[in-house]
């Protein structure tokens, strides 16, 4: 039983581990609220070097200098927004997680929709090419064969 425990115990720590995020103790701001505010900015900023994975959780040396930019940016009384806007004027719009909807990427933003309408769009005429003809019916002697053929 003691067995179990142990292995229970260590298998919680791993993956309380792995969840963990990649923030240092001295990076944090001393203030909660300040802390709590840039931890939601890097929570939904991209690290340049790890693709699809938050400042707030990579470990590379680039996303703590980004964290610490933030945080500085914070205790200087940068409003969210503007924090935001100095790292995506500096790093451009690749930094954001979540790509903003303007002209420049409407075609991103548009992009499943119009295949999802192409799709519909082809079953739609795959299903309408799959229809008899007109005078499809078959004929006396093709209504006799095929009899024949579904007895046997």
């Amino acid at each position: 039983m003691t067995m179990k425990r142990a292995f229970l115990a260590w298998l919680a720590i791993f993956l309380i581990a792995s969840v963990a995020h990649a923030v240092q103790p001295d990076e944090m701001l001393k203030d909660p609220a300040l802390e709590a505010r840039a931890r939601t900015i890097s929570a939904g900023l991209r690290c340049l070097v790890c693709q699809n994975q938050s400042i707030d959780e990579s470990d590379a040396s680039v996303a703590r200098d980004l964290r610490l930019l933030i945080r500085d940016q914070i205790t200087q009384g940068k409003s969210d927004r503007d924090v935001i806007a100095f790292v995506v004027d500096r790093y451009g719009d690749y930094v954001l997680l979540k790509p903003r909807f303007t002209p420049a990427n409407y075609v991103l933003w548009a992009t499943p929709f119009l295949l999802l309408i192409a799709g519909i769009m082809l079953a739609f005429r795959r299903t309408r090419s799959m229809e008899p003809a007109e005078g499809g019916t078959l004929s006396d002697a093709e209504k006799a064969e095929l009899d024949a053929v579904l007895r046997k």
